[in-house]
């Protein structure tokens, strides 16, 4: 049976992802990079579920999931756009393979970074970043999600990329295996993939020709 949570509070992160806090069940555990199916708690959208990552630290109070919206799109994130502090949402099941296995490199396409902000965040708070690394693809540098944030943290080493934003002045490229080649320096390291499944599947080809070995690259299965 799903959980019934209500929504507290709503904050804009970027031009279309938003911060929802909400209520965190009693007994209620999961791990950084985890995620749940959520639905919201109206007609016609109770059935609608979609896999959110939760975004919080897993000692606070309350529960956050940072969600990108596709207002173009008359589907869930859409529907979430309108919802606001008393809303309810429903959560199921917690689920997710993507966990953090030791220092190395986070590569994410856009919202893929999603699952990777509360592995992150725990380790920053445990003052464990040292050797990791977040290299994220995005269309413009304005799609870039918690940018400040990820930036501060100490002993994270942060590279952004764009490509469809040529006044910017981050780097244009997309990140395929000529990209890897030219910005990392070692292949003998842990790896953490996120984003559209065509570019993971890509880049899990691209690590193993480059000599990076299967079992050291983590994606959601």
């Amino acid at each position: 049976m799903p959980t019934r949570v209500q929504i507290l509070k709503t904050e804009m992160v970027t031009h279309n992802v938003r911060h929802y806090r909400v209520e965190k069940p009693k007994n209620f555990h999961f791990g950084p990079g985890q995620a749940t199916e959520v639905s919201i708690d109206k007609p016609d959208w109770t059935d609608e579920k979609r896999p959110f990552t939760f975004t919080s630290l897993v000692d606070e109070p309350t529960l956050e999931f940072t969600i990108k919206s596709y207002r173009d799109h008359p589907g869930v994130t859409n529907a979430l756009w309108g919802c606001e502090a008393g809303d309810h949402l429903l959560l199921r099941e917690v689920f997710g393979t993507i966990q953090y296995r030791g220092p190395g490199t986070f590569i994410a396409g856009g919202a893929g970074v999603t699952p990777f902000i509360a592995i992150l965040r725990h380790l920053n708070a445990k003052g464990g970043l040292a050797g990791n690394r977040l290299i994220v693809s995005n269309r413009t540098e304005k799609d870039i999600i918690l940018r400040d944030e990820f930036e501060a943290m100490e002993g994270l080493e942060t590279l952004w990329t764009v490509t469809a934003d040529p006044k910017s002045k981050l780097l244009q490229q997309r990140i395929d295996a000529a990209f890897l080649r030219e910005h990392l320096g070692t292949f003998k390291q842990h790896f953490y993939l996120c984003g559209p499944d065509a570019m993971v599947a890509d880049l899990r080809a691209a690590l193993e020709e480059l000599g990076a070995d299967v079992s050291s690259v983590t994606w959601e299965k």
